[in-house]
């Protein structure tokens, strides 16, 4: 079987104007950070797990990159009748 790494992005964190404040998603306390850096490491503290993280600025969203691997399914062999038709 072959396997394919899909790729995934999960958001973490919104920015909060003005300025370069964020806050985390899943924080039921809803904690403004006053920085990416300080978001980072909040998330960090909680998840304690190494991940890549993908910062889309335009739309003020942090996003941890995800990955998971699937298998591929292999296309199963076409018969053929003896009018050359598939069956």
């Amino acid at each position: 079987m072959k396997v394919e790494k899909v790729e995934y992005n999960e958001l973490i964190a919104t920015r909060v104007p003005p300025s370069d404040r964020w806050k985390l998603v899943d924080d039921k306390t809803e904690t403004i950070h006053k920085s990416l850096t300080d978001a980072l490491e909040a998330w960090f503290e909680i998840n304690q797990e190494k991940a890549e993280f993908r910062l889309v600025p335009l739309d003020s969203k942090l996003y941890v990159i995800r990955s998971e691997e699937k298998e591929i399914q292999p296309e199963p062999i076409k018969r053929f009748n003896i009018y050359g038709d598939p069956s």
